[in-house]
């Protein structure tokens, strides 16, 4: 094997250009870390300076409160307009029956 003047490491251990890969590889997805950690600090800081200007705080369990009683207060609208709607509804068809019945045994219906 004459031209072959690749190092052999003994069995089970690595080569110094192995290990230079092996750093090389660990040192790159080093650097993406704290780039993605670098990027996710600066989105979190963006997202509380905006919670901070549109509700006056950042602190997420005074923010999952407000967003709770927001959802009841809605559901509490959203059930008046409901019953509003149905009572509505209902006087409705009181004056269309008592048009109908009154048209047909021929009184004014005011």
């Amino acid at each position: 094997m004459a031209g072959n003047n690749k190092p052999v490491a003994p069995k089970g251990q690595q080569t110094i250009e192995e290990l230079q890969k092996r750093f090389e590889k660990l040192n790159t997805q080093k650097i993406q870390a704290a780039t993605k950690l670098e990027t996710a600090t600066n989105q979190l800081q963006e997202l509380q300076k905006h919670a901070r200007e549109k509700y006056g705080t950042d602190d997420l369990a005074e923010l999952q409160a407000r967003l709770k009683a927001m959802q009841e207060e809605n559901e509490q609208k959203r059930a008046a307009y409901q019953d509003t709607l149905q009572r509505i509804e209902g006087e409705l068809a009181e004056v269309e029956q008592r048009f109908a019945t009154t048209s047909s045994s021929g009184e004014d219906p005011s």
